[in-house]
């Protein structure tokens, strides 16, 4: 009995545990990796990507993805660039460019919810034509920011959070709220484990999976704006790859593929900020960086393969725990 109770133990914190170890094994290596700059770095970089991952983690809670945040991304930030140059202020050229994130997601909640397209597909076709849309709109020329939005990196909130991670916080706490303490939020597990029988118990699915994906498309749109105050510019291949980074930082962090399974906090942010302490361990152990996106493609597939293992067995532990009850 001890024996399963820390087997389950192991599996229910493996995102810990690897976090924990890899911490340890870069601050070895390389010692400058523990500075507390680049402990703050890591959080300041991760902040965008984060964000996203909070999004794609209500998706994947009812057991669909979302692999079209990286065009929402590019789409909503060209916008407000466009809109920027335009001498639109900065205000509504923001609140813009959310409404298009919202929109893209529920561009994508009508095809999966309406004409019942599977998720990957619907919003594979969603990547494919934001992305399109926005090169037509900038001819894929490069788009750049006014030092108006890029100093807003360096705003500090409370004299000494910076604004990313302040607002990825923020982020972080109001999706834990709803997941947490309101009814819908617990209805979005019940969704993903088993559609069939919410849809018995009275939940009103298409709603709350509509709702997944217009929150989905709405923190794309902010993480890519977050993005846009760190670097400055929007260039053609501006937001792509990053569906695959949020996919990974919430599957790394607990949630299942298959739906039902998973957390905002600690598991997403654990997640994403292991994506980028391994990102910055890379340049702090002179790792080649043509190497950098085969050590992320492996991580990604260790999150999806770490996932299959982890769900099945928690099922046999579930499976047997039952058996010894009833016998």
């Amino acid at each position: 009995m001890k024996d399963r109770n820390w087997q389950r133990f192991i599996l229910k914190n493996t995102t810990f545990i690897l976090f924990v170890l890899l911490f340890l094994i870069f601050g070895i290596i390389a010692p400058r990796f523990l500075s507390f700059k680049n402990l703050e770095i890591i959080l300041s970089n991760s902040s965008y990507i984060g964000i996203i991952a909070v999004g794609m983690t209500f998706v994947l809670l009812t057991g669909g993805i979302d692999l079209s945040v990286g065009s929402t991304m590019y789409l909503s930030a060209v916008s407000s660039g466009t809109l920027i140059a335009a001498g639109w202020p900065i205000a509504p050229t923001i609140a813009v460019s959310l409404l298009i994130g919202i929109a893209m997601g529920y561009v994508n909640a009508l095809i999966i919810t309406r004409l019942k397209i599977v998720p990957f597909l619907a919003t594979l076709v969603t990547m494919t034509v934001g992305r399109g849309i926005g090169m037509f709109v900038t001819k894929s020329v490069q788009v750049d920011f006014p030092d108006s939005i890029t100093l807003m990196s360096t705003v500090k909130v409370f004299g000494f959070i910076p604004l990313q991670i302040f607002i990825f916080g923020l982020v972080v706490l109001l999706a834990m709220v709803f997941l947490r303490l309101t009814k819908s939020g617990r209805q979005l597990y019940a969704v993903g484990n088993d559609p069939f029988a919410a849809e018995r118990a009275g939940i009103r699915t298409r709603p709350l999976i509509t709702s997944t994906y217009v929150i989905s498309g709405f923190f794309a749109a902010l993480g890519g704006f977050i993005s846009i105050t760190q670097i400055g510019r929007v260039s053609a291949g501006f937001g792509s790859g990053d569906e695959f980074d949020a996919i990974a930082a919430a599957v790394l962090g607990g949630a299942s593929l298959m739906g039902g399974v998973g957390s905002v906090f600690p598991g997403t942010v654990l997640g994403t900020v292991m994506i980028q302490m391994i990102q910055a361990g890379l340049v702090y152990t002179a790792v080649d960086i043509y190497l950098h996106p085969i050590v992320m493609s492996l991580i990604i597939f260790f999150a999806v393969f770490l996932d299959s293992v982890r769900t099945d067995q928690l099922k046999k532990m579930e499976r047997r725990t039952i058996m010894k009850i009833i016998s």
